[in-house]
């Protein structure tokens, strides 16, 4: 059963669901990419951790935090070309996932890659690298940042009622760009990992919505549960 949402799925940000969905993610973005890169490139799903601590009466939950994402480099050199990350929650809303992702981040620059950074999160804090003053409103953002001009943000959009960007992912600078759907790899994501039977719709979302959009948001429920 599809999402019924014509884009990102807010229930996804559940903490239940959240580290199974962008698993998935990752996974159908790795499975997109694969063919075309076969012959210059090789791509790998890599892991970050971290450690967050909660704190229960007069002890501390300590809890470990495992964060794929992928890289893709040349053959024979082994260079890293291009980085693709995925935004979490726990990187939006904890000291210690967002040092983590900042880290990831950091190393990727370091490395002389380009950097894409998919942002699916409503809640917390902005992990932008640069302002949103003077630029339209969105929900939902891909990010790219080119190795050859890393002070340079190209900046793909979306909203909470229209279907995830296009975007374009570089490669080498003597390479063509690729041309990523990522409306098509969250529908393949959301069907693949059976999320229909893990979300209770009948359920407040508990993500940050204004008043447009929750009235929306019922209304699109609403009518599906008609259907």
């Amino acid at each position: 059963m599809p999402s019924p949402f014509p884009g990102m799925d807010p229930y996804l940000e559940n903490e239940q669901i959240w580290d199974a969905f962008h698993h998935q993610l990752i996974t159908c973005l790795y499975q997109m990419l694969l063919p075309g890169l076969v012959d210059r490139y090789k791509a790998k799903i890599c892991q970050r951790d971290y450690v967050s601590e909660q704190p229960l009466f007069t002890s501390v939950i300590r809890e470990v935090h495992l964060e794929e994402y992928i890289e893709i480099r040349q053959r024979g050199q082994g260079k890293i070309v291009t980085m693709i990350d995925v935004v979490s929650p726990g990187n939006k809303t904890t000291a210690a996932g967002r040092q983590a992702y900042l880290d990831n981040r950091r190393r990727g620059k370091d490395h002389g890659a380009n950097l894409v950074e998919i942002d699916l999160v409503l809640q917390g804090e902005p992990m932008l690298d640069y302002s949103r003053e003077g630029l339209p409103e969105w929900d939902y953002a891909v990010t790219v940042t080119r190795a050859t001009q890393p002070e340079r943000y190209e900046i793909y959009t979306s909203t909470l009622q229209k279907r995830l960007p296009r975007f374009r992912m570089p490669l080498a600078s003597d390479d063509r760009d690729t041309v990523v759907d990522l409306q098509v790899a969250f529908t393949r994501c959301y069907d693949q990992g059976t999320f229909s039977a893990e979300i209770d719709y009948s359920r407040d979302p508990q993500v940050p919505l204004d008043d447009d959009d929750r009235n929306w948001l019922n209304e699109l429920l609403k009518a599906e549960k008609l259907r």
